[in-house]
């Protein structure tokens, strides 16, 4: 009779808790945040503490991850509404009364000091993927109006603090929710054909626009700068235009193979600028050259299609809907910053997802990387 109230190993106790964690993505977390330590560690020398902050707040994301990955999909669907709305309310208090840092209103002291933008990232998609799921089998044009409104809001308020690099992620988060809800595609084609045009009459009328003193109706001057030194950074080598030459230099410099771990000229001699958050893809380029990249770049793509392939096999709209937002925000990080550092887009304060430094971002991401994988074994325990 003993053996009968035998407790079990702590293994097996556990092991229901793993059940269902999708093998794949896992391994691709684990590379990427394996190359995300190394970098961190070479280009972060003389920076303190901050591999060891780095590594802290790996664990705390994937705490976060694994806590949420336990939560299933339904849950998670009621939670979107109440983080929605405590998400645009807190972005009001910013604006009325937030802390101001170097010209920007993006913080609010609520017991400590938080960034609410932050939260929109993943309440936004949350909720619209809430709305389309109570509208599902009945969408019709109001639907996407609706849709458009709830992003709108938040979006305004972002740009309003002002964040362009946060407002950008909310806003694609959002638009591939609507995208994937089955959005027509006429009311595609004429924004992109306008962003296109738009895009040609600028490097056209480049000279003209970036001219000292003209001022741009609808742009901040930090924004005008920003895209007048991306078309021509040469404009103010030493100032607003370094950022750029100096990634591209240490991208070029570190050629096929690479200078080498602990090696990067441009990273240990300081000429790398916020070289262990925003531009910490230059510094890593420049150590493992074209060869690092491609790999790097690998390791992104196969998390982004496994992210897709998780979505298709989703079993509800909602969850659908989500893994595919999940996915287009990981996606986002790594273009736009990526294409910041090559110098192929404007400067905006993007994080490479596992590579840059910093704390709130990387547990956004663990919480993304949770609902992805609750997303996984929710169909996995279905399945079998």
């Amino acid at each position: 009779m003993a053996a009968v109230f035998e407790k079990p190993p702590v293994w097996r106790r556990f092991a229901p808790l793993l059940q269902g964690f999708d093998g794949p993505l896992a391994f691709a977390i684990f590379l990427l945040a394996s190359a995300g330590l190394l970098t961190m560690y070479s280009s972060g020398f003389d920076h303190g503490t901050r591999f060891a902050d780095h590594s802290r707040n790996m664990l705390i994301a994937g705490f976060v991850m694994f806590v949420v990955a336990q939560v299933p999909p339904q849950r998670l669907m009621s939670l979107a509404v109440p983080l929605y709305v405590a998400g645009v309310a807190l972005l009001i208090a910013v604006a009325i009364f937030g802390i101001t840092k170097k010209g920007a209103r993006r913080w609010i002291n609520v017991g400590i000091v938080i960034q609410p933008s932050e939260i929109l990232k993943i309440a936004m998609p949350l909720m619209l993927a809430w709305w389309f799921q109570k509208r599902e089998g009945q969408l019709r044009p109001f639907d996407f109006a609706v849709a458009g409104l709830l992003l709108v809001v938040p979006v305004g308020l972002i740009m309003r603090q002002p964040d362009l690099g946060t407002s950008l992620l909310v806003l694609a988060a959002g638009l591939s929710v609507i995208f994937f809800a089955g959005l027509p595609l006429k009311l595609i084609v004429p924004p992109a054909v306008l962003a296109v045009v738009g895009i040609i009459l600028l490097i056209v009328f480049e000279p003209q626009l970036c001219v000292d003193g003209n001022r741009w109706p609808v742009l901040h001057d930090y924004q005008q700068q920003r895209i007048c030194t991306l078309l021509d950074p040469t404009r103010d080598p030493l100032g607003k235009g370094f950022h750029i030459i100096q990634g591209m230099i240490a991208i070029g410099s570190g050629g096929f193979f690479g200078k080498g771990f602990m090696q990067g000229t441009q990273t240990h001699l300081e000429f790398i600028p916020e070289r262990t958050t925003d531009f910490i893809f230059a510094a890593y380029s420049e150590e493992f050259g074209l060869l690092g990249n491609l790999l790097l770049i690998a390791g992104f793509v196969f998390l982004i299609l496994r992210g897709l392939t998780i979505a298709m096999e989703a079993s509800t709209l909602f969850a659908r809907l989500m893994a595919g937002a999940v996915t287009t925000i990981f996606f986002t990080y790594t273009f736009v910053n990526m294409g910041m550092v090559s110098g192929i887009l404007p400067v905006v304060g993007v994080p490479l997802p596992f590579i840059s430094y910093g704390g709130t971002a990387m547990v956004t991401l663990g919480l993304a990387l949770g609902i992805l994988m609750s997303i996984a074994k929710a169909r996995r325990l279905v399945q079998t």
